[in-house]
């Protein structure tokens, strides 16, 4: 299974934008495109039918060694061997998820501040969310935090940081130029008319190698 220090590229199939019965190709699209990472979100649904979701999509992530997520809820993750499970500000504590889950897991933590990242940091998440950088419908009620605490963020915390919100391909170089190196792409991706290729295009701009030379 692929490692967290090495994903780069961290998709988030939402189910607000994508029906259920299709979910497993949007996943399986995401991973020839070069997805590393995939988040299953779906706020509307009910945990059970999550579940059965999470079971489906993670027999085709473990078979390209993509690791899966879920989000909110750790008892899906004593259900599904998933990779991780992501909370939010108002969602349980991550050491909560932890006894939940029952078994070695990461943890991802969401975070819109500098002060939220260190504690996020402190209180063991394996990976921190870093955002919304641009207004996105994903997260109405938050106002953008901007580029410019990219920097000094990726200085201060030394957990895989993936910087998030209203990310795109038209506005990823300008990212990576503020400093960031691993980013979560959502409504971008999923309303994409070739998902395949926009997941490619923007991995190609994260390879160390390339988004290094634009920076």
């Amino acid at each position: 299974m692929r490692q967290l220090i090495d994903c780069y590229l961290y998709g988030i199939l939402d189910l607000g934008y994508v029906e259920e019965k299709a979910a497993v190709d949007m996943a399986a699209a995401m991973i020839r495109g070069g997805v590393d990472l995939i988040q299953l979100r779906g706020k509307n649904l009910v945990v059970d039918r999550l579940t059965e979701i999470a079971a489906a999509l993670h027999r085709i992530t473990k078979e390209s060694d993509v690791p899966l997520v879920v989000n909110d809820h750790a008892q899906i993750a004593r259900e599904v061997p998933v990779e991780g499970v992501h909370v939010g500000q108002d969602d349980e504590s991550i050491s909560s998820v932890r006894e939940t889950v029952g078994r070695s897991i990461w943890v991802g933590k969401s975070t819109h501040s500098l002060e939220q990242a260190r504690i996020a940091q402190r209180d063991g998440a394996d990976y921190i969310g870093f955002g919304p950088l641009y207004a996105t419908p994903t997260k109405p009620d938050y106002i953008p935090i901007g580029l410019n605490l990219i920097s000094q963020v990726h200085d201060e915390i030394t957990r895989p940081i993936f910087c998030i919100g209203g990310i795109k391909l038209e506005n990823l170089s300008g990212v990576l130029e503020a400093g960031a190196k691993r980013v979560v792409i959502v409504s971008g991706l999923l309303q994409a008319n070739d998902v395949v290729s926009y997941a490619a295009r923007c991995k190609e701009l994260l390879t160390p190698a390339n988004s290094a030379a634009t920076l």
